[in-house]
């Protein structure tokens, strides 16, 4: 259910981050840089950052003391770009707030369903995160300040690429760029009544006590996990995986009050109130979705094969298609292309990859088609369990081999930029620390680049 009633992966990481910059409990001071401090809480909320956004939910073995030399760095490069005056105007931080706040408005849908389930008004927002948009600018700033004369040449590339033995270089299966335009079909009003109905009737049967709330969910939500929890959840008010419409609408019920039909991203709920403990609430819930007939499909089947051949005459650009037509959440921030699973941003996927049960289909299109070829319309089920229809795009395909300068140069050329920026990094570092005053947590002192930064900092 958590899946079901989850916002995009991308809306949460965005909020994480931020939230976590923005650990008050003091909990344990666990390292000092001039007149800023870095929390215990600072380390474990960026933990817990990493560990969400880990393809398998672990942490490599020393993620403590990466995090917390992180931390130091940031904090050494805020107050060198602050002693530097480097351009971090109070106008750059308020286009950032604005920035964050019109995406959270849009996220949840309005600013006052915004200060309902986050607890916090545009004010508090404001004042909440100003000081670390500031200092995430200023860092970033002096990071800019660093790297950018940091370049690599060919040699180097080739020098990096040489000094790999052979039986190390990377071996890439086929990768593919792989976009899709989803068109969902959209119920209509007498569907969508039809479902309010069967609620009000599920929720007058309860009220006259003819039928017990959790045998209703039983039989008849649509929730796929009701089987296992018989649809009885556990809220927090600060939780953003959930859907907003049904978050807000459990918090404002009393214990024992079941609501009137609520509308949300995945159809239409009741919700009954079980248990208010501070900011949690235990409810338990009906899904009903509002039917979509085989018409609406042809309709958008239609539609979906117009938008192709659009596309095919160079009418529009694939991208102009997405952002203009398709309805799958993650548009507007994938583009419509497919992201690889690996966690780093990448659109290179492999076919291993396309593991989803709403993605199994695409493996069967991709025999078909070609590098820039588009597919027919074709009906899917998605991972919320609703029949849509979509189009498939081959942008690119790779064959199988080993890595090498020819295939991969610019792959190569990241990876000996991103040492050489490294390096340059820790040595500025090196430099800068002792011009500060460092204190760290013995716990933390024998941290591989922490130690150097120490001993540094001891010479002085």
């Amino acid at each position: 259910m958590k899946k079901l009633l989850a916002l995009s992966a991308g809306a949460l990481l965005l909020w994480q981050t931020s939230t976590a910059q923005q650990k008050l409990v003091a909990d344990k001071i666990i390292g000092v840089v001039g007149d800023k401090i870095i929390l215990k809480s600072d380390m474990d909320g960026a933990l817990s950052d990493q560990q969400h956004n880990s393809p398998d939910g672990t942490l490599i073995p020393d993620a403590a003391c990466k995090t917390l030399e992180m931390l130091i760095s940031q904090k050494v490069m805020v107050l060198q770009a602050e002693r530097d005056s480097l351009p971090v105007s109070d106008g750059d931080v308020e286009a950032q707030m604005e920035n964050r706040i019109r995406y959270f408005e849009q996220m949840y849908g309005s600013r006052e369903k915004m200060k309902e389930i986050t607890g916090y008004s545009i004010y508090q927002l404001r004042e909440r995160f100003r000081q670390p948009i500031k200092e995430g600018l200023l860092a970033q700033a002096m990071r800019n300040k660093i790297i950018d004369p940091v370049k690599v040449t060919p040699s180097e590339v080739k020098r990096f690429y040489d000094a790999i033995p052979k039986d190390s270089l990377h071996f890439y299966e086929s990768e593919m760029e792989i976009g899709t335009i989803v068109l969902e079909p959209k119920a209509t009003r007498e569907m969508d009544q039809y479902a309010i109905d069967r609620l009000l009737d599920f929720k007058k049967r309860v009220v006259n006590k003819e039928s017990d709330f959790g045998s209703l969910a039983m039989l008849y939500s649509e929730d796929p996990g009701v089987k296992d929890n018989k649809g009885i959840y556990v809220l927090n008010r600060s939780d953003k995986n959930w859907d907003p419409d049904f978050l807000a609408a459990s918090f404002r019920l009393k214990e024992g009050e079941i609501s009137s039909p609520v509308k949300g991203i995945h159809g239409y709920h009741l919700i009954m109130m079980l248990k208010r403990s501070g900011d949690n609430v235990t409810v338990q819930h009906i899904l009903v979705r509002p039917a979509v007939t085989k018409s609406d499909l042809a309709s958008n089947t239609l539609k979906l094969d117009s938008i192709r051949n659009m596309i095919l005459k160079g009418k529009i650009t694939f991208s102009e298609a997405v952002t203009k037509y398709s309805d799958a959440p993650s548009a507007k921030f994938d583009n419509g292309m497919l992201q690889s699973k690996t966690g780093d941003g990448s659109t290179f996927i492999t076919i291993d990859q396309l593991d989803d049960p709403e993605e199994r289909d695409i493996v069967l299109m991709l025999d078909t088609l070609k590098p820039g070829q588009i597919s027919a319309p074709m009906q899917f089920t998605d991972e919320n369990g609703r029949t849509a229809v979509r189009i498939v795009y081959l942008k690119t395909r790779t064959q199988p081999h080993r890595e090498n300068l020819t295939d991969d140069y610019s792959r190569i050329q990241q990876r000996t930029l991103d040492i050489k920026r490294a390096e340059a990094i820790n040595k500025w570092l090196i430099e800068k620390i002792p011009t500060f005053y460092v204190h760290v947590d013995e716990e933390y002192k024998n941290c591989n680049h922490i130690s150097q930064w120490m001993a540094s900092l001891a010479k002085q």
